[in-house]
């Protein structure tokens, strides 16, 4: 338990790297953990003040609080507590995510991040299964708790330990068998949140209620009202999450929680969208020249397709800097890239490809048409600019309707919806008509094995029910109608070509934003 100095033992005030051997008599570095002893909690708020407090957390935005979950009917009713905050995770998700190592595992376990680095790209937010990370709105820069690191590194406990009344939470050293914490760890019955995430939280839950640890177990309130308070459009809050799935049979309503912000807006729906136009404006072409309806020759190979594919490229770029908190600092990413984040590598694809279509375009410039090999390249980081986005969303771990495997193939087809599209509304090239076609029905073919296979978990299918049937649906259907109006176009009357290519672009860029935006409409916490 918490000592009366609020002092944590020295050995664990100085991280070891373990870099160097250790004699007989010598312990392991720390590996730092909490617990979280809800049997104990009353619900105070101590630790979300404490918090606020010691890291100067501004209003609107926490990283520690306590949700109120009521359960029963009266007079048969419990208030069950959770602390809710960073989980401290061994394989941290956020870590991978971050495209400059803003967020970082430190020797000790601790999950930190750096500031002065961040560009707010908010892919760690996606990427956290707890919804624990925020963007603190004074300096726009991604935090969380960090259990008060410079704090136990001069040996005090963090704030919050200090101030809970009934020391119902412990800070302490998995690796030292004489903590309190690595006793209860390894002796009672403890709990953590998301196990199937695969992230190894070392903040462990003690005598918790499941309504409170699953956060689809209690149903939210209609109209967002919670107990001293009211929530907006955040995630989570729309009528068809009110309705379920829940993930349990007990007569649960979420009693308090906080407002969230989903990470992307519209910025990223648009972005997707530009993405497939820049690929699929090279793809198509160099398909109808390989098969023999497009001449290398022709200006549209030589000079239209890159320069079209080329101003997507660029749009794709400039929406991507813009939905940045520090754009800043949009260089980091090449400066400093931490190579296991999709963001990288997905901006070095863009690079090389907008490098291939330059190329492309002096080459062109010249008596002959450019070379195969530059064509075969070109097509090759096509293909990777349309598909990286799936490796970027497979990131998000929190966002279950985004882990489908044959999401790569589906921005691939949409990539060729919009290149076709592209390509006949610029060159009037009815050849384009045949693969928009083919393409369209691809699209709303893994549309409905999206919609109606059955989804793998209650997350994923909330989100496609939000989709489907809540808030997005207006979206999904005019998503839709555009692969229809894709698909139709290669029989309708000439006159009739242009609106349904347009109706079918549209439809596509619809369908990005339902897609995007319904994934992220479940809660986490």
């Amino acid at each position: 338990m918490p000592s009366d100095t609020g002092r944590v033992p020295a050995r664990s005030a100085a991280p070891d790297d373990g870099s160097a051997s250790r004699g007989p008599g010598e312990v392991a570095s720390p590996m730092w953990a909490k617990v979280v002893d809800q049997s104990r909690c009353i619900g105070c708020h101590a630790c979300t003040t404490a918090c606020k407090s010691e890291n100067e957390v501004p209003l609107s935005v926490t990283r520690t609080y306590v949700k109120y979950v009521d359960a029963g009917v009266f007079p048969e009713a419990r208030r069950s507590f959770q602390v809710t905050r960073c989980n401290q995770c061994d394989e941290p998700p956020c870590v991978d995510a971050c495209p400059t190592a803003a967020m970082f595992k430190r020797s000790d376990g601790i999950v930190d991040f750096d500031k002065s680095v961040c560009i707010g790209c908010k892919a760690c937010i996606a990427a956290c299964p707890y919804d624990a990370i925020f963007i603190n709105p004074a300096d726009h820069s991604a935090e969380k708790c960090n259990f008060c690191a410079h704090r136990l590194e001069i040996g005090l406990e963090p704030a919050c330990v200090v101030v809970c009344p009934t020391e119902a939470l412990l800070v302490g050293d998995l690796n030292d068998p004489s903590s309190e914490v690595a006793k209860i760890v390894h002796r009672d019955p403890v709990t953590v949140r998301r196990p199937e995430k695969q992230t190894k939280p070392k903040l462990f839950y003690k005598g918790a209620d499941q309504t409170t640890l699953d956060p689809l177990a209690a149903q939210r309130p209609g109209g967002g009202l919670f107990m001293w308070s009211e929530q907006g459009n955040g995630a989570g809050s729309g009528e068809s999450s009110r309705r379920g799935p829940w993930s349990s049979s007990a007569a649960a309503v979420l009693s308090y929680d906080i407002p969230r912000k989903v990470p992307w807006d519209f910025r990223v729906s648009l972005y997707t969208w530009t993405k497939s136009v820049a690929a699929g404006a090279y793809l198509v072409p160099l398909f109808l020249l390989g098969v023999g309806a497009l001449d290398a020759t022709d200006p549209h190979w030589r000079a239209t397709a890159p320069i079209l594919a080329a101003v997507f490229l660029a749009l794709t770029g400039g929406l991507l800097i813009w939905d940045l908190e520090h754009p800043k600092r949009f260089l980091l990413i090449f400066k400093r890239p931490q190579w296991r984040s999709w963001l990288v590598r997905g901006g070095f694809v863009i690079g090389v490809y907008g490098a291939v279509l330059a190329t492309h375009f002096v080459l062109a410039t010249g008596p002959a048409p450019p070379p195969l090999w530059l064509a075969a390249l070109g097509g090759a980081f096509a293909v990777l600019t349309a598909v990286y986005t799936a490796f970027l969303f497979g990131q998000a771990k929190a966002r279950d309707m985004w882990q489908n495997p044959l999401l790569p193939v589906h921005f691939l087809v949409q990539a060729l919806v919009a290149g076709a599209g592209a390509t006949f509304l610029v060159a009037a090239k009815t050849a384009a008509l045949l693969p928009l076609a083919a393409a369209s029905a691809a699209h709303l073919l893994m549309i409905a094995g999206e919609v109606l296979m059955p989804a793998p978990t209650a997350h994923a299918k909330l989100a496609e029910r939000e989709m489907v049937h809540g808030r997005y649906r207006t979206w999904f259907r005019l998503g839709v109608v555009g692969g229809l109006a894709g698909v139709a176009a290669l029989w309708l009357p000439p006159w009739l070509d242009w609106p349904a290519v347009l109706v079918a672009m549209a439809g596509l860029l619809a369908y990005e934003h339902a897609y995007v935006q319904a994934g992220q409409s479940v809660p986490l916490a």
